[in-house]
């Protein structure tokens, strides 16, 4: 057996629970607002790991191994004890109204698919969910947590990291159709280039495909021409529908690349040298329910990177 480390053990126990449940990835992946071929991945990762099979895989049905089987039994048996454990703490107490701030971007692709989920674990608590753009002047008395896209410093306020982010060039499949090919930064002469002018607060719509280059060593893109958006969304639906190449970040993405939709046509992932970040003031975690939500949304970020590391 190799080496497990407590993240992934904890991360890929929760998939297989899951799976063993439903003896279906598609449906394992519903309950878990994920793409089927994650779950897929974790499965298989676990499998490597432990060292043998756990799911026989006959066409589209699954069956349990032997030792699928042994397994299942204790992780069910854990899933039910955590589900009890959390029912007994929504009784105790864990209720009330929750604000949450979050930029638009993150809000949309990342957190949005994921509140059924939290709403489901706390009943009780009332969600008022804000979307502003990222501030480095954020104010502790407007919201209970905030998540933000910023070098993660807030004069006043305590912060703890979700994810340290990172960008590549993305586009549509049927983009290349018919063009020159795009294996490298320097055939993006032949393609329009999409900008999304809130990345980089306060400065120019083009700034974040300059970082990019210049990160990478790359000259001689001229990067003042393409089409501006305001909100990265609609930078990435944009490039769904094949009007250029754009600059995604790797944890509000995945589910295009799963599905296809978009691929990185060249080049590597490298740090935007920003974090998001839960930003709060101090004393908000002695809070039940503000605490809950903030364990849960650090177990979630834990999940995503495991699955997309």
């Amino acid at each position: 057996m190799r080496k497990i480390t407590t993240s992934q053990v904890h991360a890929h126990l929760q998939v297989f629970a899951c799976a063993a449940r439903h003896l279906s990835f598609t449906r394992c992946a519903e309950e878990l607002n994920v793409t089927p071929g994650a779950i897929s991945q974790q499965i298989k990762q676990l499998e490597e790991n432990l060292g043998f099979s756990l799911f026989h895989r006959a066409g589209r049905g699954l069956q349990l191994t032997a030792q699928g089987q042994r397994l299942a039994l204790v992780a069910n048996e854990i899933h039910e004890r955590v589900m009890e454990e959390l029912r007994d703490l929504n009784s105790a107490g864990i209720s009330g109204v929750f604000r949450l701030r979050c930029i638009p971007s993150f809000l949309n692709k990342w957190l949005m698919p994921r509140l059924p989920a939290l709403a489901k674990a706390f009943p009780n608590i009332e969600l008022r969910i804000n979307a502003e753009d990222s501030s480095d002047s954020l104010r502790g008395e407007e919201f209970d947590l905030a998540i933000d896209l910023n070098d993660g410093s807030y004069a006043g306020l305590l912060t703890t990291v979700l994810f340290e982010e990172q960008i590549f060039p993305v586009c549509s499949p049927a983009l290349l159709s018919g063009r020159p090919p795009l294996s490298d930064a320097s055939q993006l002469v032949h393609y329009p280039l999409l900008h999304d002018v809130t990345a980089w607060r306060g400065s120019y719509e083009y700034a974040e495909w300059e970082f990019y280059l210049k990160e990478t060593g790359v000259k001689g893109i001229d990067v003042r021409r393409g089409h501006c958006f305001n909100r990265n969304y609609m930078t990435i639906e944009a490039a769904k529908m094949g009007m250029g190449v754009a600059i995604a970040r790797k944890f509000l993405i995945q589910k295009e690349l799963d599905e296809g939709t978009l691929i990185i046509p060249f080049g590597e992932l490298i740090s935007a040298r920003k974090r998001y970040v839960i930003a709060y003031s101090d004393g908000t975690l002695n809070n039940p329910a503000k605490r809950a939500i903030f364990d849960w949304l650090i177990e979630q970020a834990e999940l995503s990177q495991s699955q997309y590391t």
